[in-house]
């Protein structure tokens, strides 16, 4: 049988181009894609072989082989799959995008008597992929239970082939890449290992391969003898695991098992903090085998440029570890692997299509990890508050960013108060239990951390009442609280934010004239302070949140906090200068001297000076920068000499 030059078979001869420069980004995918067609051509075998024993006469032992040809620069993936025939190869290779797998699953729909192996190759260009780092590509292969020639199959990728009868000893395919110049990397068992390790790890087939191994001889001793000449030993290793547990029962699945497995897709050396395995059958079908770490992995906040953890199987074969579709942010401390039975993939199988499935996959990580934690939070707190410490701040991130969820995020947030000490925390749900009946609202107060919350001054009223305030401390909280206005019909109230209301109605009608009073007692006085301190505030009064301490800074009600404006800073974003509102304790006793010495005209640059001052005082309170630090500190230095000049008063006896 004389070579046939023949033309590929293709509405346009530029998409073999296409296929082998554009479709895909990566070129070690090629390998992914070889070793992917000969895990098909195996089961299909194994698939045929439950009703033609026969086919398995001259090789029974499924097994995928690479080999390396360094004189001739090759690399062959060989398998003992079901092989084919010279009609196989014009129609599936020699036609791009016709696939013998897709032709093999129709065939098997049609006779529905019996299921279908599960196959991954849909579109059949995988193949090609061989040429973006091979110049030639020679294909042998020979059908199962066909006692007739082998067929050779070759090409330069050039837009033609050659067919031409040959010789296999069994059934099977080898397909040999002649590499480029600058493909030597593939000829190295370091790279053909770590690429096995990373796509086809979980491969149900063995994927094999011949190491060479240069070892001296040992003495008696067990020391290598210097003189000797090394022996050269060639042994067949497994590249792949093939461990692939989310496809087994969880009840067959030891403790030791799942651990072992975190250890090797996560590469932590702790153990998992809780496994999540489960199966799901319908609308779309897939497996998941789900980790929480211990601790926040060292990437969990490097950005967009991180990987999403939680990496895409489509039966057992890699796709990818960046699926930005699979979890949400907020879950990005995941580890595991969902592996999908019917994921639709674009032909490049790197990049997912915006698809339903998707969608349908996520919807279903999520609630199986939010259900799980909230199972955690109610049956094991202290379990679940050893979790929370160490993910809670990206975990607040959804209900910013997940309407959906946003409930159930709500309830699983713990923070501390002012009541639970800087070791204790509260859930909201607890915060709304332990309510005074007077109690409306629910109120907060966001905070660098546990010591600036809970010494605010803007607390002292809330103390006096006995009304918890909950301490919002992470940078995240800032953004949360924005879509967090309310939880079960109670509203959410920062205590640094606009005027409070905290007297009953009785408490008010008793109290108008006194108020009226201390209005009229001290307009002056403010009327004063805000002419001295112009600009810097936008305007001056009495507080009713303050009970000890004379002043404090409040933002208005719908004004940029002071937390985020610091945070806004410190990310150096443009923030226009915030006009704060000024409140004085009108009990306090620096108050009532500052309003003696109004009407003492002697005493004008004297009273601007404390005035200076208070403001000083009020922007310390709050961890602001005062604008003038020296002149602060002369300030104090200058009152407390004054201080100490004032002639001692006697004890009295």
């Amino acid at each position: 049988m004389a070579a046939k030059q023949r033309k590929f078979k293709a509405e346009v001869q530029q998409l073999l181009d296409l296929v082998i420069h554009s479709l895909y980004s990566n070129k070690e995918i090629f390998l992914r894609e070889l070793i992917s067609n000969a895990s098909d051509a195996i089961d299909r075998a194994r698939f045929t072989s439950l009703s033609d024993q026969s086919i398995l006469e001259d090789d029974p032992e499924w097994k995928i082989r690479l080999h390396v040809d360094r004189e001739a620069r090759t690399l062959t993936v060989s398998d003992n799959g079901i092989g084919m025939g010279p009609d196989d190869v014009d129609g599936c290779i020699g036609t791009i995008a016709s696939s013998g797998t897709r032709k093999f699953l129709e065939e098997m729909q049609a006779h529905r008597d019996t299921p279908p192996p599960e196959l991954i190759g849909k579109f059949g260009v995988g193949f090609y992929s061989a040429f973006m780092v091979a110049d030639k590509v020679t294909v042998v292969t020979r059908r199962a239970g066909d006692p007739a020639q082998a067929v050779q199959w070759e090409s330069d990728g050039s837009g033609s082939y050659s067919v031409d009868a040959t010789t296999r000893a069994k059934r099977g395919t080898d397909v040999t890449l002649h590499l480029k110049d600058d493909a030597d990397e593939y000829l190295e068992e370091w790279r053909l290992r770590k690429i096995v390790k990373k796509f086809s790890d979980f491969v149900e087939h063995p994927v094999v391969m011949d190491v060479r191994r240069e070892e001296k001889p040992t003495g008696a001793d067990g020391k290598p003898l210097a003189d000797a000449e090394p022996v050269v030993t060639v042994t067949e290793e497994t590249l792949n695991s093939r461990k692939a547990l989310w496809q087994r029962p969880k009840s067959e699945v030891s403790a030791d098992e799942y651990k072992e497995f975190y250890k090797h897709i996560s590469h932590d050396f702790q153990d998992p903090f809780e496994t999540l395995h489960w199966n799901v059958e319908g609308a779309t079908e897939f497996r998941a085998l789900v980790f929480i770490p211990q601790r926040p992995p060292m990437d969990m906040f490097v950005g967009e440029d991180r990987h999403r953890g939680i990496q895409l199987y489509v039966r057992r074969v890699f796709i990818t570890d960046n699926c930005e579709q699979l979890i949400p942010p907020y879950l990005r401390f995941l580890r595991g692997v969902v592996d999908s039975a019917d994921l639709p993939l674009n032909v490049s199988r790197e990049l997912l299509q915006e698809h339903r499935t998707i969608r349908l996959i996520r919807s279903s990580v999520v609630k199986k990890v939010l259900d799980a934690l909230a199972d955690m939070m109610s049956k094991e707190r202290e379990r679940y508050t050893t979790f929370w410490k160490q993910f809670g701040a990206v975990l607040k991130e959804g209900v910013h960013l997940d309407f959906e969820n946003r409930e159930k995020l709500q309830d699983l947030i713990l923070l501390t108060s002012s009541k639970t000490g800087a070791d204790g925390q509260v859930s909201l749900a607890e915060y709304v239990a332990r309510m005074p009946e007077a109690q409306k609202d629910i109120y907060y107060i966001t905070a660098e951390d546990y010591a600036s919350a809970d010494g605010s001054p803007q607390l002292e009223a809330f103390r006096k009442r006995d009304y918890e305030v909950l301490y919002m401390t992470d940078p995240v909280d800032e953004w949360v609280v924005q879509n967090l206005n309310t939880y079960k019909d109670k509203s959410l109230r920062s205590v640094a934010k606009g005027d409070v209301e905290l007297e009953t109605e009785d408490e008010k009608k008793a109290g108008e004239e006194a108020r009226k009073g201390s209005e009229e007692h001290f307009r002056a006085l403010l009327e004063k302070i805000k002419e001295t301190l112009g600009e810097k505030v936008k305007t001056v009064r009495l507080s009713k949140r303050l009970t000890d301490s004379a002043c404090c800074l409040v933002s208005d009600e719908f004004g940029i906090g002071i937390q985020l404006e610091k945070l806004l800073r410190a990310m150096k974003q443009d923030v226009p200068p915030a006009r704060r509102i000024l409140e004085l304790n009108a009990a306090h006793p620096v108050v009532e001297a500052m309003r003696l010495l109004l009407d003492q005209t002697a005493n004008e640059a004297r009273l601007r000076e404390y005035v200076e001052m208070l403001y000083d005082q009020a922007l310390l309170t709050a961890r602001l920068p005062v604008e003038d630090p020296l002149r602060f500190a002369q300030r104090v230095s200058t009152l407390m000499a004054a201080q100490a000049a004032r002639p001692v008063e006697p004890a009295v006896p």
